[in-house]
């Protein structure tokens, strides 16, 4: 058994059930095989496949199944067990699962002595629209293979035009990939960012959005910024002024909305990640990834950093929390850095501190260099450091 600090197992076979098979689900899967191998665990997840969704936007040039994992191959990998379900829970319900230790999916009892709730956030959007995509979209179905419905190479078409809505870390990502995409492919077609906001990439320091900008105006790509998307008709996009109020369109044949996540189902969590209702923590249930809010001084980014910090921790908590000692440990994790892709061969970031940011094929690499852990991580191999 590899080393685990303050932790003397007891002589129980643990089972342990996880709901979320994204980030933070794996990663407290690949922890906990980890430190105990001979671990019952159930992961329960609607889906068939792990998606690395911080990809997607590499469906441009990649297929999408390079970025699914199939659950029957962490099954045999890690000898656990899939569940495809899709649970809804409120605060009444994960009560009673902590008193009950056991949760009915498929018609089917599911004894367990810890419970992790890690499942993640939907995207903000408008209602499934014709002419519109979003990030559900392209979890689905390549972006080659969904702009190819809407845009066309034919040379004796006038040109189209193509809008992204939103200037976060995926909206920008998917718009510089799109952009090389078109070029690529030689489709004839002017692309633009919809921003609500001045800057892009708001919540990283002010060099992003310097780069950024200064990146699009060389690719020639038009910006809109303080603007609010108000829909997608058959040729247009309706828009409206965010400082002024006025309403107005401009020529578009499909809209991209990447207008961030939403946090439906937020938990709030103490610092070693076990779930609170009614300020008092359940000891057998515990909340990792984008539904969790942790009361400690780690980050909760709603990113896959945070996500599989939280999940490792949530795991080693637990094996210790079933241990002789009961010695938890607090999520002090925070991010070391960040990088947003602008393409292939581009990419802006910081390292270490947020003010030491690093553009080009420094920050690509270490984009790649982080991606990797991961992709170690679903084969059983850690290089995090704790």
């Amino acid at each position: 058994m590899a080393f685990l600090p303050f932790y003397i197992p007891a002589a129980k076979r643990l089972k342990v059930v996880i709901v979320g098979g994204g980030y933070a689900g794996i990663a407290a899967l690949t922890a906990l095989k980890h430190y105990m191998p001979d671990i019952d665990i159930t992961i329960i997840d609607p889906k068939a496949q792990h998606l690395k969704i911080t990809h997607l936007h590499e469906t441009f040039r990649y297929p999408l199944s390079d970025l699914l994992v199939p659950f029957a191959d962490l099954e045999a990998g890690f000898g656990c067990r899939h569940v495809r379900a899709a649970l809804t829970f409120n605060e009444d319900t994960v009560r009673q699962w902590q008193t009950e230790k056991c949760l009915v999916v498929n018609e089917e009892v599911l004894t367990f002595d810890y419970l992790i709730l890690a499942v993640g956030s939907a995207s903000r959007g408008f209602d499934s629209q014709e002419y519109v995509l979003n990030l559900q979209d392209f979890t689905d179905a390549a972006g080659s293979a969904l702009l190819a419905r809407y845009l066309t190479a034919e040379n004796d078409k006038s040109e189209q035009t193509l809008s992204v809505v939103g200037g976060g870390a995926t909206g920008i990502q998917f718009l510089f990939e799109i952009q090389q995409f078109l070029c690529r492919q030689k489709i004839r077609c002017k692309i633009r960012l919809i921003n609500s906001c001045e800057q892009v990439l708001t919540q990283f320091p002010d060099g992003f959005d310097t780069y950024v900008q200064s990146r699009m105006r060389d690719l020639g790509i038009d910006y809109y910024p303080n603007t609010y998307y108000l829909g997608q008709q058959a040729g247009k996009i309706l828009l409206k002024n965010k400082q002024t109020g006025e309403q107005f369109a401009l020529s578009s044949d499909v809209s991209l909305l990447f207008l961030g996540k939403k946090q439906e189902n937020l938990f709030a969590a103490n610092a070693v990640g076990q779930l609170v209702v009614d300020r008092k923590p359940l000891d057998r249930i515990y909340v990792a990834g984008d539904c969790a809010y942790y009361n400690a001084f780690g980050s909760n980014a709603l990113t896959a950093q945070s996500a599989v910090r939280k999940g490792k921790l949530v795991a080693r908590n637990i094996l210790r929390h079933s241990g002789r000692l009961k010695i938890l440990e607090p999520y002090l994790h925070r991010d070391i850095g960040y990088v947003v892709s602008l393409g292939s061969a581009d990419a802006v970031g910081w390292l270490v501190a947020e003010g030491n940011i690093v553009t080009g094929l420094p920050a690509l690499t270490i984009k790649e260099i982080v991606e990797t852990q991961y992709d170690l991580l679903l084969m059983g191999i850690d290089t995090y450091i704790i």
